[in-house]
C-alpha cells in the first residue's frame, strides 16, 4: 500500500469511527473524545520511542511502572515534556478497557497525572490543561457510568485499530494527517463556528507561502488568532523544519480551540520547546509583544468581531495602535488584528493576513488606517479570493500581505477570483491556481484581467481605496454585438415581414372576393 493509498484509507477508516461511537451525539459535541483519545495515542507511543531508543530489547508497554527510577522520568520529562508510567500507555488502557468498571474515573486519573508529571518544568505551560475538554464524565457520553464506558471503550477501541504502522519517522507523519482531516471534517459539518477554528488547508498553504516567499530562514512563525494551528503548521508542512529556526508561535481566545492547537502541533511531531501557543485576548492581552519580532506571520483572524477600541482609553497610546492615529472601529476589530500584526513584524519579514473585503473600501477610521498604512510603504499586495473557499461563510475574502522592506512604492492588486475548482459544498484552490498566484505575487507584472501594479499617488487620489475591483478590470464576459451587422439584419428582417403583409394582405382581399361571390 503506498502512502496515499494509506492516508486515503486511515481517514476513511477514522471518519467511520467518530460517527459510529458518536451515536446520537452531535459530531460538534463530540469531537473533543475523538480528537484527544488520538492525541493519547499518539503521545504515548511518542513516548514509548523515545524509552525504547531504537533498541528491539526494551518494550515500553511491558515494563512495571515500579522499574522506573526518578533518574529516568526527570530526564524524560526534560526532554520530551510530559511522562507517562507502562501502565498509562494508550495501549495497556486500551487492551483492557471493555472490562473495566472504572475506566471513566482512570482515564481522568491518567490524564491528570501526564499533565501534573510536567508540573515545575519548562515544559508546564504546554502541557497543563491540554486534556481539560476530555470531560470523561459528561452526559453527552450516556446517562450512566456503564453506558459512558461503553462509549469511551468504543472510542479506544476504534483508533487502537488504526494502522499507522511502526512508531518511525516514515509513518508519524501519519498521525498528524488523520487529525488535522479530523479537524476538518468537524469544522465542514460544523457551519459558522467550524470557520472560526479552522482554516482549509488549501488557503492555508497559499497564506503560508506568501509569508515565507523567498525567505531562505526565518526566526519564527506567528499567527495572532491560530484557531487550530492550521496556518501555523502549513509553514512546517512546505518548508524544511531548519528554515523556521525558533519555532511556532500564537495566541487563541477560545480555551477549546487552544487545546486543539497545542494537540496538533505536538501530533506534527513539534516537540513542546518548539512552540508556545497562549491563551487570552491578542487585541486586549496580548503575548510576544516584548520579544524579537516575526520574520512570518500567517493569520484568519474573525471577520468584523467587536472589541474595546474607543471604550479603552490607552488603547490609543499602546505602541501597536498608536502609529495609525487612529483605532479600528469598536463594531469592526479587522484593522486592530492588521495594525497588532504590523507591530510584531521584524524588518525583513512578511505578514499574509484574511481580511474581511468591506474594510478595503470603507471610510471613516478604517480609511485613515489605510492611508497610515499605504503611506509609509507596507501594503505590498492585495489579493481578491474566490467566494465559499471558507468553512462557514461564502463571502469572497481578501488576502492582504504586509512587508517592511518593500523596494519600490507601488501596491500590488490580484484578482484571483476566477481561481478555483467547484467542490460539493465548498470551492477549492487547486495547486496551479496558488502557483498562478505566486508567480504573479513574485514577478510583479502587471497581467490583464488578473494583476496590477499602481503608484501611491493614483492610491492617494483614489481615497486609499485598496478594493482589487478599482485597480484590476474584469474581463468582458458579454457577447461583442457587432452594431452594423445587426442594423442590416434588422432591416432585411422589417423589409421581409413587410413583404409577408402584403402577400397576407393578397390572401385575405381574394377571400374576401371569394364571400362576395357566394353571396349573390
Amino acid at each position: 500500500m503506498t502512502s496515499t493509498q494509506q492516508r486515503a484509507a486511515l481517514q476513511r477508516q477514522i471518519w467511520q469511527i467518530a460517527n459510529d461511537v458518536r451515536g446520537a451525539v452531535d459530531g460538534w459535541d463530540f469531537k473533543q473524545y475523538v480528537l484527544g483519545t488520538l492525541f493519547y495515542r499518539f503521545i504515548s507511543e511518542n513516548f514509548a520511542s523515545y524509552i525504547e531508543g531504537g533498541d528491539d530489547s526494551i518494550r515500553y508497554t511491558e515494563l512495571a511502572d515500579s522499574v522506573i527510577t526518578p533518574e529516568i522520568k526527570d530526564d524524560a520529562i526534560k526532554t520530551k515534556g510530559y511522562f507517562i508510567y507502562p501502565s498509562q500507555l494508550f495501549a495497556n488502557v486500551a487492551a483492557r478497557a471493555h472490562g473495566n468498571e472504572k475506566l471513566n474515573t482512570d482515564l481522568a486519573a491518567i490524564f491528570v497525572a501526564i499533565e501534573s508529571s510536567a508540573n515545575g518544568y519548562p515544559s508546564e505551560h504546554d502541557i497543563k490543561g491540554l486534556f481539560a475538554d476530555f470531560d470523561t464524565t459528561s452526559n453527552r457520553l450516556g446517562t450512566t457510568v456503564k453506558d459512558k464506558n461503553a462509549r469511551l471503550a468504543a472510542v479506544l477501541k476504534g483508533v487502537a485499530g488504526l494502522d499507522f504502522g511502526h512508531f518511525d519517522a516514515a509513518h508519524i507523519d501519519l498521525f498528524g494527517d488523520a487529525y488535522e482531516f479530523l479537524i476538518s471534517n468537524y469544522a465542514a459539518n460544523a457551519g459558522k463556528s467550524g470557520g472560526e477554528f479552522f482554516t482549509p488547508q488549501h488557503v492555508s498553504k497559499l497564506i503560508a507561502r506568501l509569508a515565507m516567499h523567498k525567505q531562505t530562514s526565518v526566526n519564527k512563525i506567528y499567527d495572532p488568532a491560530c484557531g487550530s494551528g492550521s496556518l501555523l503548521l502549513q509553514a512546517k508542512k512546505h518548508f524544511d523544519a531548519h528554515v523556521i529556526e525558533d519555532g511556532f508561535f500564537g495566541q487563541e481566545i477560545n480555551h477549546t480551540t487552544y487545546n486543539l492547537a497545542r494537540m496538533n502541533l505536538f501530533l506534527h511531531n513539534i516537540n513542546y520547546d518548539k512552540f508556545d501557543i497562549q491563551l487570552g485576548n491578542t487585541l486586549t492581552d496580548p503575548y510576544f509583544g516584548g520579544d524579537k519580532p516575526f520574520d512570518a506571520i500567517v493569520s484568519n483572524p474573525p471577520y468584523s468581531v467587536k472589541w474595546k477600541g474607543s471604550d479603552d482609553p490607552t488603547l490609543i497610546n499602546d505602541e501597536r495602535f498608536s502609529p495609525a492615529g487612529v483605532l479600528a472601529p469598536k463594531s469592526k476589530a479587522d484593522f486592530a488584528f492588521v495594525l497588532h500584526a504590523l507591530s510584531y513584524l521584524s524588518a525583513k519579514g512578511r505578514a499574509s493576513i484574511v481580511c474581511f473585503p468591506g474594510i478595503f473600501y470603507r471610510s471613516g477610521a478604517e480609511q485613515k488606517i489605510r492611508q497610515y498604512l499605504v503611506d509609509n510603504n507596507y501594503v505590498e499586495t492585495v489579493i481578491s479570493l474566490a467566494p465559499n473557499l471558507f468553512y462557514g461563510t461564502t463571502i469572497a475574502v481578501n488576502i492582504l500581505v504586509l512587508a517592511k522592506n518593500k523596494t519600490d512604492t507601488r501596491t500590488q492588486f490580484i484578482d484571483a477570483s476566477r481561481l478555483f475548482d467547484k467542490k460539493t459544498n465548498n470551492n477549492e484552490l487547486s495547486e496551479m491556481h496558488i502557483e498562478q498566484i505566486m508567480q504573479v505575487f513574485d514577478s510583479k507584472a502587471d497581467v490583464q484581467h488578473f494583476a496590477k501594479s499602481v503608484d501611491l499617488e493614483v492610491l492617494s487620489g483614489n481615497s486609499y481605496n485598496l478594493s482589487v475591483s478599482s485597480y484590476v478590470e474584469t474581463p468582458e464576459t458579454r457577447e461583442v454585438v457587432n452594431i452594423a451587422a445587426l442594423n442590416a439584419s434588422l432591416r432585411a428582417t422589417v423589409a421581409r415581414i413587410d413583404d409577408v403583409r402584403k402577400e397576407i394582405d393578397v390572401i385575405v382581399a381574394e377571400i374576401e372576393n371569394a364571400k362576395r361571390e357566394v353571396a349573390r
